[in-house]
């Protein structure tokens, strides 16, 4: 059995020491749609739910989710993806993500999303192999699809300059 008290001395002690608060969970979740909820009550401040947006970090060494402010960092639990593509350039393939990074698109890692078919690709793979989910937005979502072409009878989807072709999605 652990000791509650030695917890709480440990916690204090690292606290002290400028490390991180110890991680746990706290009720915070992001939804499929990326709406977020606190222990079962949607957040509704237009504010925090955009320093929640930005504040979603990946921890390797925990394999956890977490928003991050300042100091503070509690686990967090995501249904389908923990960053969001906001907008999708075609001029050279950048997303623009909901962590407020971007990176540019791998075509080969689209995929459909399970629940309702909404696109999803792969980003941020230098934090763990295979990286992580991010889902299009209706808006990103309308800009990828406006750079898709057919060439030579099949649907290429172009930006760079080039076509690039997509993965059979379904």
């Amino acid at each position: 059995m652990t000791d509650p008290n030695e917890e709480l001395r440990r916690a204090i002690q690292e606290a002290q020491q400028g490390g991180p608060p110890p991680l746990a969970p706290f009720g915070l979740v992001l939804h499929f749609d990326g709406h977020w909820t606190h222990e079962g009550q949607p957040i509704t401040n237009q504010k925090i739910r955009q320093l929640f947006d930005r504040s979603v970090r990946f921890l390797p060494e925990e394999g956890k989710y977490v928003v991050q402010v300042g100091r503070f960092r509690g686990e967090i639990e995501c249904e389908e993806a923990a960053f969001f593509v906001r907008c999708f350039d075609p001029e050279g393939g950048t997303l623009s993500l909901s962590d407020q990074s971007s990176e540019r698109l791998d075509p080969s890692t689209l995929t459909l999303s399970e629940r309702d078919g909404a696109l999803l690709c792969c980003i941020k793979k230098d934090l763990s192999p295979g990286g992580h989910r991010a889902r299009f937005l209706h808006a990103a979502h309308a800009e990828l699809l406006n750079a898709v072409e057919e060439i030579e009878g099949a649907p290429m989807l172009c930006f760079g300059g080039k076509p690039h072709p997509l993965p059979a999605l379904g």
